[in-house]
């Protein structure tokens, strides 16, 4: 590690001036920070990024092997190593191992035709889902239904992810049971509560006096002998590789809802963008790599300047799901202490990922980004072709909205008055995408991922383990097998209190 240590060590000696002072040095500075590839324009030229600083992380990649373990994800080997695993999601969408790429196919292929089936009616005649996970089983179906399924008529799809019973009470009180499917997504098919959830939903259709319950469930799941156990049908069970991760599991049979949805094609559309950003990925030289240059960026903010958030603010009410969705693939991946090695790790991790949408958060948040004492980099996500039919102005108003940001954040504002005044050099990205689609939307969600795998490389830590996840759960656990001897006070006094 006395290489990477050096490349360290080489980045920190590193200066960069303000943004203003950048773009009067730099004629060359737009070209050079902004790309174009799979129907988006990516702009880093309102970050601090210098071409020294670029050659720097460039070289803190070659110390840290980011060629040779993305060779290693994409090869299906077991880069997962606290759990001795491989990590197969780049195979659902074609771009993997051959063997892990077939099995995926027939997967898919199992999928579809069940859908084909839902379709024909042989189900019945469904018109609602209700789809039940947690986590990455739920925030990736969820992002897609909302992004791409508002003009859709094939089939009304509600997410539900609470264990708080309102969150289906919601959805009983407008589904019809007699028309309803439920999907139950699950890893492992042991979740807590989605299967208290999904239990819930089965009790509902009961007392509705659906005639067989159990033959309206689907479930998606690695673990199909535990759905098998639990109720479900075989011939209704749409299993994954175990090797695919939750947060990194809508390509395969999690994504059944949006599938089922948006309809077969447009889920194919949705594999082969984020194919062609993995391509991207895997191809393009690290200065003109646009999941390494965003890497490279938050590095440089999260390491240098010692920012401890990130901000990503949807210009598109269709995305609005996105930074919620970013928040668990970038802090549940690389929020971490430790190296793959299980050293303790001697810098920052991952940055706390926020955000909102545009132009309800310039009324909310955007205060504290252009006046308020921290220093907090933000990125823009807007797209050319509007989403509705309305007036022109809307969607103009929006974009504006959206550049005039980014401007006045680098530019700042001088006045006599400071309470008036924008000290400025704030940075921002911009991420432009030709239009919400299927397969524009797929090459974005692949970027993010990508784009969370370099940052864990060059820190030297496994993003695709969780354990910080299963503590919280299992204490909870135990308060029902065990008691509460074990606990704190106030802890003692919040169950009594509350659980008697």
């Amino acid at each position: 590690m006395t290489d990477a240590k050096n490349a360290w060590e080489r980045i920190e000696a590193l200066e960069s001036d303000t943004l203003t002072a950048l773009f009067k040095a730099e004629p060359d500075r737009l070209s050079r920070l902004t790309l174009d590839v799979a129907g988006m324009h990516f702009d880093w030229s309102k970050t601090h990024l210098t071409s020294d600083l670029v050659a720097g992380f460039e070289a803190l990649a070659g110390a840290m092997g980011l060629a040779a373990a993305r060779e290693a994800l994409f090869s299906g080997k077991e880069i997962n190593v606290t759990e001795g695993r491989a990590v197969e999601h780049t195979a659902e969408r074609g771009e993997g191992a051959p063997e892990s790429v077939a099995r995926a196919g027939h997967f898919h292929a199992r999928m579809r035709g069940l859908i084909d089936a839902i379709e024909a009616e042989a189900l019945g005649p469904i018109r609602q889902v209700l789809h039940i996970g947690i986590g990455g089983s739920a925030l990736g179906p969820d992002l897609l239904v909302d992004a791409l399924g508002r003009d859709s008529n094939r089939y009304e799809v509600a997410i539900v992810s609470n264990v708080d019973g309102a969150a289906l009470e919601e959805v009983f009180n407008r589904f019809d049971p007699g028309a309803t499917l439920i999907a139950i997504a699950s890893k492992t098919f042991t979740t807590t509560e989605t299967l208290l959830n999904a239990q819930s939903a089965l009790e509902w259709m009961t007392e509705a006096g659906v005639e067989d319950p159990y033959g309206r469930v689907v479930a998606l799941t690695a673990a199909p002998e535990k759905a098998v156990e639990w109720g479900v049908d075989e011939t209704r069970v749409l299993p994954f590789a175990e090797s695919v991760g939750g947060r990194y599991s809508l390509w395969s049979s999690i994504g059944f809802p949006a599938a089922l949805a948006l309809g077969w094609d447009a889920f194919e559309q949705l594999l082969e963008g984020a194919a062609e950003m993995d391509r991207h990925f895997r191809l393009a030289p690290l200065g003109k790599n646009a999941p390494a240059m965003a890497a490279f960026a938050d590095l440089y903010y999260a390491q240098m300047r010692g920012c401890q958030t990130r901000a990503a603010f949807a210009y598109d009410e269709r995305l609005r799901l996105l930074p919620s969705y970013l928040q668990q693939l970038e802090m549940e991946s690389n929020g971490k202490s430790v190296t793959a090695e299980g050293v303790p790790l001697d810098r920052p991790s991952a940055p706390v990922t926020w955000g909102g949408v545009g132009t309800d958060a310039q009324h909310a948040v955007f205060q504290l980004l252009h006046q308020g004492t921290h220093l907090i980099p933000v990125e823009f996500i807007a797209a050319i072709e509007p989403g509705h039919p309305l007036d022109e102005a809307h969607h103009r108003q929006l974009l504006v909205n959206c550049f005039a940001q980014g401007a006045a954040l680098m530019a700042g504002q001088e006045s006599d008055d400071k309470a008036r005044a924008y000290a400025g050099d704030r940075p921002s990205s911009t991420i432009l995408l030709e239009q919400v689609d299927p397969r524009t939307l797929g090459a974005l969600i692949a970027f993010y991922e990508q784009r969370t795998f370099v940052n864990a490389v060059l820190l030297g830590i496994n993003p695709f383990d969780q354990f910080g996840v299963e503590l919280g759960k299992a204490i909870a656990k135990s308060i029902e097998s065990e008691g509460t001897d074990r606990f704190d006070a106030s802890t003692r006094a919040l169950i009594a209190r509350a659980l008697g």
